[in-house]
Order: structure tokens, then sequence, then C-alpha cells
């Protein structure tokens, strides 16, 4: 090599030792800084720990979201939610029916085809009883709804309203009967189960008279709907009460089991229209709620929902303890609030898995950070 050679090679040779150097002199800087942040982890965890609790407490505006969600959900408790009083059938048809035409058995029609004023003018037929002893039916006033389809809140929109149009009930085994009007012995009109039908036929007969009739098919569906819309109405909330549905499909005496322990569909709709309208407050107060995130406040917007999430919780919580108390002391339990109860359930498990979660994100997410070299002004 040349002189001039040799000087080139020796520079480079420098600066490659000195860049060698700087980055070992940095790595050990890096990894003393990195020891001290490991050294302090309980304390910097600790106050992460702290940084999170103070960004997710509740100020004042949020204490006055929370007192607002309470006293919401305390009134749908006690004014808008309580479990009906049961009244007798004829107090709950009176209730019900008080301004329709006053019913009684007019039926002397073919099989399958009464007149529109038949229809109109007598009562549903899936509510005969008198007869029932004929055909081995064991019918009598506290089971009757639960032996026929015509009565199951949901199915009853399929049997029953076939039913009222070809005057026929359908039993829980799927077994039709032809409804006439009998006399009793003290010469009483009334509906009475006269003889054996065929379930399809009641079907059969029903399509035809809608489909094949023109106006006064479409008249006797209209009549239909509306007599076993309000005949439901009146069975719903009386002592007898109506099956839940389809129960009564699998075993008639379960499902009359159930309901003489509360299990019937007036006590299912109130226990839903309960939660439905806890959780519509619980949506109401997170939508306001949420117009007043500030992005300039928090780090992010889960924190933010952290705190969203506190005061549902807690609103629920306060509000179902004060229902439990007054019903305990009062021992009201038309006063219970099951479905307000089952939703503050749900929002104190998932709400709580929630929290926690965002807690270990911000937490452990931050101590990482730390270690990359970001600086924290707790």
């Amino acid at each position: 090599m040349s002189i001039e050679e040799l000087r080139k090679k020796r520079i480079e040779l420098s600066r490659s030792t000195d860049h060698t150097l700087s980055n070992i002199t940095a790595i050990a800087e890096e990894s003393k800084r990195v020891a001290e942040v490991a050294n302090q982890s309980k304390r910097l965890l600790r106050e992460l720990t702290l940084e999170f609790e103070h960004q997710t407490g509740l100020n004042g505006v949020d204490l006055s979201f929370l007192f607002f969600a309470t006293a919401l959900q305390c009134a749908r408790q006690y004014l808008l939610t309580p479990f009906q009083e049961r009244l007798n059938d004829k107090e709950a048809a009176k209730k019900v029916k008080n301004q329709q035409p006053k019913e009684s058995s007019n039926r002397m029609h073919q099989w399958y085809w009464p007149s529109l004023e038949e229809i109109q003018t007598s009562p549903v037929p899936y509510d005969a009883i008198y007869g029932a002893k004929e055909f081995d039916l064991g019918f009598n006033g506290n089971n009757h709804r639960y032996k026929t389809l015509g009565h199951d809140p949901l199915l009853g929109w399929v049997f029953g309203l076939p039913n009222i149009v070809t005057s026929t009930l359908t039993t829980w085994d799927f077994q039709s009967y032809h409804v006439k009007t009998g006399l009793t012995a003290n010469l009483h009109r009334r509906d009475k189960i006269s003889n054996s039908a065929d379930t399809l036929k009641v079907f059969t007969y029903t399509k035809e008279r809608l489909l094949e009739t023109g106006s006064e098919g479409k008249e006797a569906m209209r009549i239909a709907l509306f007599k076993h819309a309000i005949h439901l109405q009146s069975d719903q909330y009386s002592k007898a009460g109506l099956p839940i549905p389809a129960i009564s499909t699998l075993s008639p005496q379960l499902s009359q089991k159930m309901a003489e322990y509360g299990l019937d569909m007036g006590n299912v709709a109130t226990v839903g229209k309960q939660a439905s309208l806890s959780i519509l407050i619980n949506s109401l107060i997170a939508t306001i709620h949420a117009l007043y995130y500030d992005p300039s406040k928090y780090s992010s917007w889960s924190l933010y929902e952290v705190k969203t999430r506190k005061i549902l919780s807690y609103s629920n919580l306060i509000a179902s303890s004060s229902n439990l108390l007054y019903v305990g002391v009062s021992r009201d339990v038309k006063k219970l609030d099951i479905g307000g109860l089952l939703v503050t359930l749900y929002r104190l498990v998932s709400d709580i898995e929630f929290i926690q979660k965002i807690k270990e994100e911000f937490v452990f997410g931050g101590f990482n950070d730390l270690i990359r070299g970001k600086e924290y002004n707790f």
C-alpha cells in the first residue's frame, strides 16, 4: 500500500473503533436504565395503578349521572314494572272486555263452518269445559288452560285462531273436538264439547274460508284475531294465568305445576318488561354520558368507558339492593324487581371483567412503555 492508502485505512479504523465504543456505551447506559426500571417495578406498577384509579374515578358530573340513573331505576321498579295483582276469571275478563258486547253460546252451524254472528257473539271455543267428561279429557276450571293449545301464548296463534274460525278446540296432544251449544241441567245455553274433529280439517277449512270466500272469510279471521288477543289478555293476569309457551305439549301437569310456583306467562312477561326497561335506562344513561367525553382529559376512550360502566354498575346495584330491602321489610312481593336484579347481576359480572381488562392493559402497557424509555409524570 502507498502511504496515502495506509493513512485512509487508519482513519477508517479509528472511526469504526469510536463507533463501536459509542454503541457499547449506549448499550451500557440503556441496560442500566432498564435495570433501574426493573428494580423499581413494584413502585412503578403501584403508581400506574393509582394513575388508572385517578383517571377512571367518578367526578362531580359522573356522580350526577349516578344519582340520576339510580332514581330512574327506582322509579321504574315501583311505578312501571311491579307484578300485577291477580284477579279471578270474571274480574279479569270484566277489566279487559268491559267495552265488548256480552258473549253467549249460539252455535247451530254445520261442522267447521260457523256463521260470522256465531263467531262474533259466542265465547272462544277453547274455553269449553262442559262435555269434557264424555271424552275423558279431565277438564276443569283450573287446568283447561294447560290442556288446550288455544291458551298457549305462542301456539295459540297457530291453533287458537283456526279453532275460533271452525268452532273447535285442540288439546295439548293435538286432538280436536267440535264445540256446539248445549243445555245444562238448569237449561242454560253453554258451549259444549260435542264430537271429535279432525285436526287437519280444522286448518283446511280455515284456509278455505280465508282464501276462497272473499271478504266474508277475511272478516271471520279479523274477528278471530280480535277475540283471541282479547281473551289471552284477560287470562294472562288472572289467578289461573297462562302457561309458558309450548310446555303444555310436553306435559300439561308440569305446565300447571310451574304456574302454581309462579312460572306462568304473566310473570314471565312482567320479568321481561322489568329487564327490558332496566336495559333501556342503562343504554340511555350510557349514551348521554358518552357526550361528555373529552379526548384532552383521557388517554383513551376505554378509560372513559370504565367510568360509564362504573356508573351503570353502581346505580343498578343500589337500586336492586334498595328493592330487596323494601320487599324484605314490607313483604310486598309484587314489588320484587326480578328482571332488574338479573340485569344487575349481568352488569356486575360483565363490567368487572371489562374494567379489569382495561386496568391490566393500562398498567402493564404503561410499564412496557417505561421499559422502552417513555417517561411518565406521576
